[in-house]
């Protein structure tokens, strides 16, 4: 049986190294990660992709959770006959919708990256909300966090000195979660089985 995985562009590179690593014969097509900042776009571009997969592939899953769509991917996913990612987000697949619980609950001004944010900060944060130019929005935009946590999937020195920067560059203090990609492996397992 054929499967195509539709996945978020954050998540692309960990969905093909968990499918090589656990052997699996999928497809993985990812859609732009940048359209988390206009997560009303996510629903259509998903639609669309996964539509045109359903002619070539015997099954298509969605590696994305909820994403910010406020339930549009659950119609999506409805109306393709697809499943998702459970949670709300990405963070909640990598370290657990309960640690997330804690972690709002200890400081509800907490501001999360995993890996792929971490890589891709200065583009996906500092450039796209235009810090780069207008570095004076910094509070604007993050006076009310009180802290970075860092959910780490394969963390390193290199990483760790990024994630470090990007707080630094945040003004706020950072925290390293170690969570692996076991969240991530088991809900794909469940999604292309």
């Amino acid at each position: 049986m054929s499967t195509a995985v539709v996945a978020c562009g954050a998540l692309a590179f960990n969905v093909r190294r968990i499918a090589r690593r656990r052997g699996w014969d999928v497809d993985v097509f990812p859609v732009p990660a940048l359209l988390h900042n206009r997560p009303e776009q996510i629903p259509e571009a998903v639609a669309k992709l996964a539509a045109e997969l359903r002619e070539r592939y015997d099954r298509v899953a969605l590696a994305y959770a909820d994403c910010g769509t406020y339930g549009a991917l659950d119609s999506v996913c409805d109306d393709l006959g697809i499943r998702r990612l459970p949670g709300l987000h990405c963070y909640d697949v990598y370290a657990g919708q309960s640690r997330l619980e804690r972690f709002f609950d200890e400081q509800p001004g907490t501001y999360l990256l995993t890996d792929f944010l971490v890589r891709s900060f200065d583009r996906t944060v500092i450039q796209e909300l235009g810090l780069d130019r207008h570095p004076e929005l910094r509070d604007t935009y993050f006076g009310h966090y009180t802290r970075v946590v860092w959910l780490a999937q394969e963390p390193d020195e290199e990483l760790g000195a990024r994630a470090a920067e990007a707080a630094e560059s945040l003004g706020l203090p950072l925290t390293v979660v170690a969570t692996g990609d076991h969240g991530l492996e088991q809900a794909l397992a469940d999604l292309v089985r």
